[in-house]
């Protein structure tokens, strides 16, 4: 028991992110190992987006899933991205299409993302998967927003008329996961704060959810928290001290009733997400599995 009443609980991400692969790995060997194809698409020589492509193929190679890898340089026009954007999405073959982004400034993400088809979009960055998300229509769900909801059911914590607050009104995480939440079947009473809400830390205590994704490194503490609240931790900075997250998590401990590590909290279900949603992209493509 902690010093301050309260043995908060870390919600580690491997055991969610190990358990989720295992499924799918059994689903596809179920389904008798059928052709699926993900294709990512990396401009520029960014290291971080590099390992991040890079174990994006890695895990995709131990479910059986194939890789196509399309790499332009810094340099790359905007209509080259475009040209190879438009062959992998008249590609049958080819089932989800990841562009890593950032791209670099010169280059109009929007016009590359307009060009994913939506049963392809396997990031959940498209105009037409968020709006399937507000519809409730099938589509694919972002890869972090998605993440942190798998996280939530692993560990069976209840989500149903609870008051969730989500700071960060990002299209990539926090609008996303405050729409996802509100669903039915997951049925929290969402907030959505952002860097205008004024009394943060009040309104904060009235959750039974905090949900941080805005990158301001240990900006949520234990003044924000009510005793027994769970609290996710989706940003991440890189500081002087190393990695952190936008939860002061010594602060926290001992106040929140379970609460997300950084690193290996959300961050790890990332990757995990995005092999679920590329299988299912084959799933709604025909493929038997």
């Amino acid at each position: 028991m902690n010093s301050r009443g309260i043995d908060t609980i870390s919600l580690d991400g491997a055991p969610v992110r190990d358990a989720l692969l295992e499924s799918l790995k059994n689903r596809i060997i179920e389904a008798g190992h059928p052709h699926i194809s993900l294709a990512t698409v990396l401009v520029g020589s960014d290291s971080p987006s590099q390992k991040y492509v890079a174990s994006k193929h890695k895990a995709a190679a131990e479910l059986g899933i194939d890789s196509v890898r399309v790499e332009l340089p810094e340099h790359a026009t905007q209509e080259e991205l475009e040209r190879e954007v438009l062959a992998l999405a008249k590609n049958a073959s080819v089932h989800g299409i990841l562009v890593q982004m950032p791209l670099p400034v010169h280059l109009n993400a929007e016009r590359i993302l307009a060009m994913i088809p939506a049963e392809k979009d396997v990031d959940g960055l498209t105009e037409a998967s968020l709006g399937k998300l507000v519809r409730g229509t099938p589509g694919h769900i972002g890869c972090t927003p998605l993440g942190v909801l798998r996280l939530l059911e692993y560990y069976n914590i209840a989500t149903s008329g609870k008051h969730a607050v989500v700071i960060g009104r990002s299209t990539l995480v926090g609008l996303p996961l405050s729409v996802l939440l509100a669903r039915k079947g997951i049925d929290a009473t969402v907030t959505l704060a952002h860097s205008k809400t004024h009394h943060l830390e009040k309104l904060c205590l009235s959750a039974d959810i905090v949900i941080s994704a805005t990158g301001c490194p240990r900006s949520i503490t234990g003044a924000h928290i009510a005793p027994g609240a769970t609290v996710i931790d989706v940003g991440i900075s890189r500081t002087d001290d190393g990695v952190v997250g936008d939860v002061d998590a010594f602060s926290v401990r001992g106040i929140a009733g379970a609460l997300t590590p950084m690193p290996g909290g959300t961050g790890l279900m990332t990757v995990a997400c995005l092999m679920e949603n590329t299988v299912n992209a084959a799933a709604m493509q025909g493929v038997a599995v």
